[in-house]
């Protein structure tokens, strides 16, 4: 079936908001990873000191899936135009879902690394387990509308 052209509107926009999202956040991420490595390349004891392993471990862990779903990002935004019409479930949940993952766990890895407690990450990784949770659906989703499309 052709999409209506109030769908392809739609579509168009969801997209361009992943692809903003995702380049931007990717832009974001890549400054926080020159970042950690000024910090290690200086040595600086606040990063690199034996009591901060934990901090060491939480902000390499937000760059990590910063990254990750930066990518992710954008490569949603160049799915949503290749879907069909069958897709309206793709475009009210897994996009949300995604964002919010994307913005749930690098924040809570980063925050978890700020204050931490005895060698234990800080109150912000308790954003980690919603953000994956999210992300699971969103792919989840996707999968399930490509593999429809797919059929």
């Amino acid at each position: 079936m052709v999409k209506k052209p109030v769908e392809i509107a739609e579509d168009i926009r969801i997209a361009q908001r992943h692809l903003l999202f995702g380049w931007w956040s990717l832009a974001i991420f890549v400054a926080l990873g020159i970042t950690l490595e000024t910090l290690h390349a200086f040595k600086i004891v606040s990063y690199m000191g034996v009591d901060a392993e934990t901090r060491r471990l939480m902000w390499t862990l937000a760059h990590s899936h910063g990254t990750l779903l930066s990518i992710i990002q954008i490569v949603f935004g160049l799915t949503i135009p290749k879907l069909s019409e069958q897709t309206s479930n793709l475009r009210a949940w897994a996009s949300p879902c995604l964002l919010g993952a994307s913005l749930l766990m690098p924040l809570g890895f980063f925050l978890g690394g700020i204050f931490y407690y005895s060698g234990d990450p800080g109150i912000g990784i308790f954003l980690v387990p919603p953000g994956g949770i999210l992300l699971l659906l969103g792919v989840i989703l996707v999968a399930v509308n490509i593999t429809r499309d797919f059929r």
